[in-house]
């Protein structure tokens, strides 16, 4: 039997769905051990292979499959559930994507697809990218993608087994009776199941902020997404002995910074539209008033929303996502998602729509609430043109964050910080270090959430190649994208589909190399991966261009001062966690010295960054010491805060023989030290 996916036939074999054609102008997926066209029964048969199996059809196991067949190799997808594309198919249609411009390879072709779609014009390298669309144009981008390179995609296949040789995969096994073998591996689920049941180290919730030195992980009491106004959180108003209202934990609160074992609240991304034949909101089995108390007396405390966003997406649609105390995320209901049994999940996930589902029904329908909040959100329903088979309802639920692995580099608040020393990069990150909260607690008898974290990063900062694979002996022949090394707070950030897709790439092209060189994917060649992903298109280093850069931060190794220096973030643009200044004091007698530690001798451009004010010194002495001596410059900190400014390019030995010393003397305002840079030339 056949249905439609996009423009695209999806056949029905044992229990599995199989991507595996257009509707017009037939193309099929080739057999991996000759490379020639597959017949339906080799792709159905019990034991089939390629070359890279990926586990995971969201847009990085769909990235990955692609690129390996650009390579000139066979790629298959499995994956547990129904839906193709995950998050980005699935609801999350206005994307986060930090700074636009850091998004290349297959990741800026997907955006320039969807640009070309609404523009009705032919997708061209330079043409611009559309970061924002419906789920179902998503869809056919992808199946486009799919169908045109051939990947035969498997649906409703649950992991069960995996099969090794030593430290290799050699097949995964599902539950609908086939085995997916091969010499590669990428795991692009949201969950991490296969990197796990490979016996791949990985870790689940908040680390301590004194485990990797960071500020803002672990518990935080914040004000995002916060009760502005007080809130009982008694069943009896009042009352302890009569209980907590749904959802609240009776947990103490640890202090901030401490670790556990909690995530991030997961949500469904309505597609939300006013139009006539919009379908109302359903009121789900299982819904009950009580749970949705707390939001009423939020309301009656004099809340008057927002309760969801409503991003326009087009065609007169939204992308609906959780905004305020109480909204779309079911706050404290995932806690045992990533590592629960598919029976759980099923339940985990049924509870997320039941809740969401009854959320929007209760702000459409209670009588109890004021006449404007019922109006406002019956205005709205869902889509009739998205997600026909869940009646309009997303068929994705958002699971933010599972399982993580632990490898060789576990990216850090310090990365995303650009304080980071990554020296393998395979793509770029931008986001705002954003962790959605965790928990809903009482603090002084009122009940307050716990967990969210937004602060932002100062510019895109490069993704180790290291986070992807994972730790030598532990598994040769797999990469992980998605559930990469990463930080509580560092992976709150990495954790957005553009990102997910550019790693998705760049795994598929490891393995293609590791297979070219008969190597381990922890031995390929660095260089060489650099070099492949650079040609097809992916930026690595920012601004692009800049790849081997050498950073030295104001907190970093390789500082030296004179005199006295105060540390702040005051004033936005700052390099790593803060800066420092003179206090317009000093004059003369404090300095700031940084000195790298150079890999190879050459020339080298030096470049300074400050953040800018009015208050600043407008003629700031640098002193540059390199093979020729001493190169002084001034800089004016009254302007060009935030970038990396260049004083010229200079002959440099190798090692900590070159500096750049920034002076005080006679200086006219504050004077900054920020972070030097120093980029082959």
């Amino acid at each position: 039997m056949s249905t439609v996916f996009g423009r695209r036939q999806l056949l029905r074999l044992g229990g599995a769905t199989l991507v595996i054609a257009g509707t017009a102008g037939f193309h099929q997926p080739t057999q991996a051990s000759t490379g020639r066209p597959a017949g339906l029964a080799e792709l159905a048969a019990g034991t089939v292979t390629a070359d890279l199996v990926v586990y995971g059809a969201t847009s990085a196991g769909i990235m990955a499959a692609v690129q390996m067949r650009r390579m000139g190799r066979t790629a298959l997808i499995v994956d547990p559930g129904g839906h193709v594309g995950g998050l980005t198919t699935g609801g999350l249609g206005y994307t986060d994507s930090g700074t636009s411009a850091a998004i290349g390879g297959l990741a800026a072709e997907f955006y320039r697809r969807v640009h070309a779609h609404y523009a009705g014009t032919p997708v061209t390298p330079t043409a611009p990218m559309r970061l924002v669309f419906e789920p179902h144009v998503a869809a056919e981008v992808f199946a486009d993608l799919l169908t045109e390179y051939a990947v035969p995609v498997y649906l409703n296949a649950r992991l069960t087994t995996v099969q090794r040789t030593g430290d290799r995969i050699t097949g995964i096994g599902t539950d609908n009776g086939q085995l997916f073998t091969g010499p590669m591996f990428v795991d692009a689920s949201y969950e991490g199941d296969l990197m796990a049941a490979a016996g791949v180290t990985y870790t689940v919730g908040r680390e301590a902020n004194s485990v990797y030195g960071e500020t803002i992980n672990g518990v935080q009491l914040r004000t995002g997404h916060q009760f502005t106004l007080p809130v009982d959180p008694y069943v009896v108003a009042g009352s302890p002995a009569s209980g907590l209202l749904p959802g609240i934990s009776a947990a103490p609160v640890a202090r901030n910074g401490s670790g556990d074992e909690l995530i991030q609240a997961y949500n469904f991304r309505m597609c939300l539209t006013r139009s006539a034949d919009r379908i109302p909101f359903p009121r789900p089995d299982g819904y009950d008033p009580a749970d949705y108390e707390l939001l009423l007396r939020y309301v009656q405390a004099g809340y008057p929303g927002p309760f969801y966003t409503t991003h326009s997406v087009g065609g007169g649609k939204t992308d609906s996502n959780n905004n305020g105390a109480f909204s779309t995320d079911f706050i404290g209901a995932n806690h045992a998602y990533p590592t629960a049994t598919w029976a759980q999940r099923e339940s985990i996930v049924a509870a997320h729509r039941t809740y969401q589902q009854g959320l929007m029904w209760f702000l459409a329908n209670d009588p109890r609430l004021p006449t404007t909040v019922r109006s406002a959100t019956a205005a709205w329903g869902l889509a009739a043109d998205e997600f026909g088979a869940t009646g309009g309802w997303p068929p994705q639920l958002y699971v933010r964050e599972a399982r993580r692995m632990i490898s060789g580099y576990v990216l850090t608040e310090r990365d995303c910080r650009g304080s980071g020393q990554v020296t393998d990069s395979v793509g770029l990150a931008s986001y705002t270090m954003d962790s959605h909260n965790c928990q809903r607690v009482v603090v002084d008898g009122q009940v307050r959430n716990e967990g969210d974290v937004q602060v932002g990063v100062p510019g895109p900062y490069p993704i180790s190649y290291r986070s992807i694979v994972p730790t030598a002996g532990q598994c040769a022949n797999l990469l992980v994208p998605v559930c990469l090394s990463a930080s509580h707070i560092a992976y709150g950030s990495i954790r957005m589909e553009p990102v997910f897709m550019i790693l998705g790439q760049s795994a598929a092209t490891a393995a293609s190399l590791a297979l070219a060189a008969g190597t381990s994917v922890q031995q390929v060649d660095v260089p060489a991966l650099q070099a492949r992903l650079r040609a097809d298109g992916q930026l690595l280093s920012w601004p692009p261009g800049g790849e081997g850069a050498i950073v030295v931060d104001n907190a970093a190794l390789g500082v030296t001062r004179a005199g006295t220096w105060l540390a702040s973030s005051a004033i936005g643009g700052y390099h790593g966690i803060d800066y420092e200044h003179d206090d317009n004091t000093g004059k003369g007698v404090n300095r700031f010295r940084f000195t790298p530690t150079l890999p190879t001798a050459g020339a080298w451009t030096v470049q300074l960054r400050w953040t800018a004010n009015a208050n600043r010194a407008s003629n700031v002495p640098v002193d540059i010491t390199h093979d020729g001596g001493t190169t002084t410059t001034v800089v004016d900190q009254r302007g060009s805060g935030g970038q990396w400014v260049a004083l010229g390019t200079y002959a440099f030995p190798a090692g900590t023989a070159g500096s750049v010393l920034i002076r005080t003397d006679a200086t006219d305002g504050y004077v900054v030290a920020d972070a030097a840079r120093f980029v082959p030339a």
